[in-house]
């Protein structure tokens, strides 16, 4: 599957193929009895703090702190020596305004703030509701899935509150969502209405406006496929006011994201050609015992690692503007609680990059430990960044090529999912996985490509730890004019990067 576009930038026709030749006395081997082996390792992709970041489309969720279920300051670091630049929080509305019309911003303060000075981008997802309005919402657990539509008093309540949110944080946020995952019943207890979600969001977008003109105003935050709904929303004349849609995407298999993405591009661009489209939550367990999405899935730390490089690049196959991994931090999921049984919502759920201890109340404690995934995001963030676009690079698979890796030929390329990225230095990254079944094996494989007219040297990244690998002699081919071939290179089934010239450093 070749997911592309146009190339911007001019390409020098020289490459230098002989650059990347090892003197084979000089190769050390991979001690891994695997088909990565034969390649030696020259270094590691180096990581990017946030603060040396000026744009990047990798993002991180920092949500539920509306519920206070973890401490944050004890992950800000973590979060900045990421390298993200985006991570989505929620507003809290319950958590805010405890006493009507008195606003208490001081704990959201903190969380912007501490995020701003990393150079971390936060952006906010305004929910849920509040229960000194609505006597349904103050029987759930963070008032969730309980929007401020059942009464006069209770939707000026929300724009009053609205209002007061983003003029007091104008200037340090830009980005807005208007609720979370309403086409869901766990957003939306008393059951699912596009029509009634598209006239919610259009008073809410000018609530918003009023606190902020210059503030940009996200719909949808969908998590259910299907287009009906979407449009149901769409039709109220909500897209006039949106600048961007947010889909969520809880599947093990990425390919199911593609024609998702092209089919909610289209049907949002018909109705607003200049909305741009996010990819607001992805993410999956890195335990089977774990609730929320995906729960019961033999899901491990490397089988999380391989769903995220997968996934946020398959993010950046679809052109969005920004892609969010949810989540930060192993955390109770806290979505059908109840406020006068804790067993309700003590649900722990092992989303996060960095795991974590609970303690009684559920929330997450202990030192907040380094997942496999996190380092996985963590060259992700370094490597895309700054400036890069989608690119068709001259890059082919070759068919029939003997692998004495696998006693018999490589994979053909057929069902190779791959795309190409451009730097304006005009170097490339060919980026490759095999899209089997993360749950039921691992896949090793070899598969042999052709190029031409990219510059050198050739380097391959294994994306899952940002180990950097240059190739030995018998697996290139020099045909001249820039022409070559590289033979049984290593196939896994989480994608690794060929980067041609200086695509990272």
């Amino acid at each position: 599957m070749n997911i592309g576009g146009q190339s911007r930038f001019q390409i020098n026709a020289k490459w230098p193929c002989r650059e990347a030749v090892l003197d084979i006395n000089k190769t050390a081997f991979h001690p891994r009895g695997n088909i990565m082996e034969r390649l030696q390792k020259i270094g590691q992709v180096k990581p990017v703090h946030s603060s040396q970041v000026t744009s990047s489309p990798i993002g991180l969720g920092f949500e539920k702190l509306d519920r206070g279920v973890f401490d944050p300051a004890k992950a800000y670091d973590k979060v900045a020596a990421l390298g993200v630049k985006w991570i989505r929080i929620q507003s809290g509305w319950a958590r805010t305004e405890k006493s009507k019309g008195q606003y208490e911003f001081g704990w959201l303060d903190e969380i912007v703030d501490n995020l701003l000075r990393r150079g971390l981008q936060p952006w906010i997802c305004i929910c849920y509701g509040n229960g000194i309005y609505n006597e349904r919402a103050a029987e759930v657990f963070g008032a969730v899935g309980c929007p401020p539509i059942q009464s006069d008093e209770e939707k000026l309540a929300w724009h009053n509150y609205t209002k007061a949110l983003t003029t007091h944080f104008r200037k340090r946020v830009q980005w807005y969502e208007v609720w979370n995952e309403p086409d869901g019943i766990w957003c939306w207890k008393h059951g699912t209405s596009g029509t009634e979600y598209g006239e919610m969001f259009k008073a809410t977008a000018a609530a918003i406006k009023a606190g902020d003109p210059d503030a940009k105003v996200i719909g949808g935050s969908i998590c259910l496929r299907g287009l009906a709904w979407l449009n149901d929303v769409l039709a109220t004349g909500a897209a006039a006011e949106m600048d961007a849609l947010t889909y969520h995407a809880y599947t093990p298999d990425e390919s199911d994201c593609f024609n998702r993405v092209h089919a909610i591009r289209a049907l949002c661009h018909a109705y607003n050609p200049e909305m741009e489209i996010i990819q607001g939550e992805t993410g999956c367990q890195s335990r089977s015992d774990g609730a929320g999405a995906l729960a019961g899935g033999a899901w491990t730390p490397v089988r999380q690692a391989k769903f995220m490089a997968r996934h946020m690049m398959a993010d950046l196959f679809d052109q969005v503007k920004f892609a969010s991994y949810f989540s930060c931090m192993d955390m109770i999921e806290a979505l059908n609680g109840t406020v006068k049984d804790k067993s309700s919502y003590l649900d722990y759920g092992y989303f996060g990059v960095l795991g974590a201890e609970f303690d009684a109340d559920g929330v997450s404690s202990g030192e907040y430990t380094l997942k496999p995934s996190y380092r996985t995001l963590q060259t992700i963030a370094a490597i895309f960044r700054e400036e890069f676009t989608l690119a068709e690079l001259p890059v082919d698979f070759l068919s029939g090529k003997t692998s004495r890796r696998l006693l018999r030929n490589d994979d053909d390329g057929k069902t190779i999912v791959h795309g190409g990225f451009r730097k304006p230095n005009g170097a490339g990254a060919f980026v490759y996985w095999k899209s089997t079944e993360l749950l039921t094996t691992s896949y090793e494989s070899t598969v042999s490509l052709e190029f031409a007219a990219l510059p050198g040297p050739v380097r391959l990244i294994d994306l899952l730890d940002g180990s950097i690998y240059a190739l030995p002699p018998n697996m290139i081919e020099d045909n001249g004019q820039g022409h070559c071939n590289l033979l049984n290179l290593p196939l896994r089934d989480y994608p690794l990067i060929l980067m041609f010239g200086d695509f990272v450093e």
